[in-house]
């Protein structure tokens, strides 16, 4: 039988249970922004399976949300979120409030920014946003000290900033990468999945389909950007009812352009790409070439 995580909700005693944690075993780490789903049951599983101990944050950053985003409708399901994480065997859950993790407001925060990654693609289209990512895992890296740290690739472009800053500023940390978890017919799950009608959701799968036309092109003998970046839109076009952001191909370590995808060198390069289906933003991705087997 699981037991109900423990809820902590300061940091001096979160550092507490960690460091008593710490002493016979290792911590794993899952962040989360709550309203939680199968992909994040999967990143605890995996944490469960490699670690002594598993702890989640549950907390809703607010300096990663635009002026003109969806902080304010952002569903808070803690009950749900509570019974996700006791069903696979979380210990602790951090639920901070904002006066918690932003004593001085958050207009008035030390900021944590990683250059050369943060204004592209998520970045471009969503100003402010890595900063505020990157400044609420260092701060939760520090108050729960794990010991390795767990991410879905979903969040692509985000995986590649909190590495980055995890090695730029010697956080201590180890950091997982977890691949996506998707429903039977494609769509990659999302918390915001669920503000989707049915119909919406329907046009949703062009994003993991558009994916899918640029893997098949590739096991075809097209190595191109540009071509295999065409057979994405060409099936985002098909369907009205999505506005694309972008559907770009680009180098998977550092996000700059290329020209061609190195078929003989597994995940050298990732499709990248972002939509509006009525008025939910999507992102989704594929490394390439994928890996076989």
């Amino acid at each position: 039988m699981n037991f109900s995580p423990l809820v902590l909700r300061s940091i001096s005693e979160t550092r507490e249970w960690s460091r008593e944690i710490r002493r016979s075993g290792t911590l794993g780490f899952v962040p989360t922004m709550g309203a939680l789903h199968e992909g994040h049951a999967e990143l605890m599983r995996v944490a469960a399976r490699e670690c002594g101990a598993v702890a989640v944050s549950i907390y809703v950053n607010p300096t990663q949300f635009g002026p003109r985003e969806d902080l304010g409708k952002y569903p808070r399901t803690f009950e749900s979120d509570l019974e996700l994480c006791r069903s696979v065997g979380v210990k602790a859950i951090f639920f901070p409030s904002d006066e918690i993790m932003y004593p001085r407001g958050r207009e008035n925060f030390t900021a944590v920014e990683v250059p050369g990654l943060t204004t592209l693609f998520e970045g471009a289209s969503r100003p402010g946003h890595f900063v505020g990512v990157a400044t609420v895992v260092t701060k939760l890296f520090g108050i729960v000290v794990p010991d390795v740290s767990y991410f879905g690739r979903k969040d692509y472009q985000q995986w590649l900033v909190i590495k980055r800053m995890t090695e730029d500023l010697n956080l201590g940390v180890t950091l997982r990468r977890v691949d996506t978890v998707r429903e039977p017919d494609g769509l990659a799950m999302s918390s915001r999945n669920r503000y989707l009608s049915a119909a919406e959701r329907s046009m949703a799968l062009s994003l993991s389909r558009s994916l899918k036309a640029v893997e098949m092109a590739l096991a075809s003998g097209e190595t191109q950007v540009k071509q295999l970046e065409k057979c994405m839109t060409e099936v985002l076009g098909d369907n009205p009812g999505v506005q694309l952001d972008y559907a770009r191909i680009v180098n998977a370590d550092n996000l700059k352009e290329q020209n061609v995808v190195e078929s003989h060198i597994p995940e050298s390069a990732v499709a990248l790409i972002a939509a509006r289906v009525g008025t939910t933003r999507l992102i989704d991705n594929l490394l390439l070439p994928p890996v076989s087997g």
